[in-house]
């Protein structure tokens, strides 16, 4: 009989501490039941995946506005006259770049202004750093013409060449070879150029 009551002892606590663990479980459950239904989700009805906006990489460009200097006749002389050429430029040379394209392709059909830079004349490289602009062109801009046309093509480049900054210092090459002599006249350049040299020793 003893055993019979030890046995039951037996059961009964056994099944309180089953029951114990159950109602621990069940509370726990319960409980994140109820904080993951209180957790705020974004609302999306569509239930798309949206990215965020990447920003964009481009640079804006800046518009700048270089001149081409053209001869015009002006009474017993020639004079350099200039002509804007507006760029919308990212790298820092393309406006010189620009500039020069449109002194090569020559002038417009209307109006009194010349050039004397020989045609197909091709730009071959262009580079300015440190008040310092360096022209490579190609061997025709050496081709036909006196004296006087020398001077005019070589004032045109150099003009061009410091439209942005007027106190630079321009070397001119002709397939990458400084050019020394200019012309079957052999007018000699002392380079660099400047503005000013230029007025000063090669007057028009």
């Amino acid at each position: 009989m003893k055993d019979q009551q030890g046995s039951n002892r037996i059961s009964s606590g056994a099944i309180a501490a089953v029951s114990a663990v159950v109602v621990a479980v069940g509370g726990g459950v319960a409980w994140f039941t109820t904080h993951s239904s209180n957790t705020p989700t974004p609302s999306n009805p569509s239930g798309r995946i949206e990215q965020a906006a990447q920003p964009s990489t481009r640079q804006p460009a800046n518009e700048q506005t270089p001149n081409v200097y053209w001869l015009r006749p002006k009474d017993k002389s020639v004079a350099l006259v200039p002509q804007p050429v507006k760029v919308a430029s990212i790298r820092a040379t393309q406006p010189l770049e620009a500039a020069f394209q449109s002194l090569l392709a020559g002038p417009p059909a209307e109006g009194t202004d010349s050039t004397t830079i020989p045609k197909g004349t091709k730009l071959l490289g262009l580079k300015s750093e440190n008040d310092e602009v360096h022209v490579n062109l190609s061997e025709d801009f050496t081709r036909g013409g006196g004296s006087t046309s020398m001077m005019g093509r070589v004032g045109q480049v150099v003009y061009t060449a410091t439209t942005l900054n007027p106190k630079a210092k321009v070397y001119i090459d002709v397939n990458g070879k400084p050019l020394d002599v200019l012309g079957g006249e052999g007018v000699e350049l002392q380079q660099p150029l400047t503005r000013e040299s230029f007025q000063k020793n090669y007057p028009l």
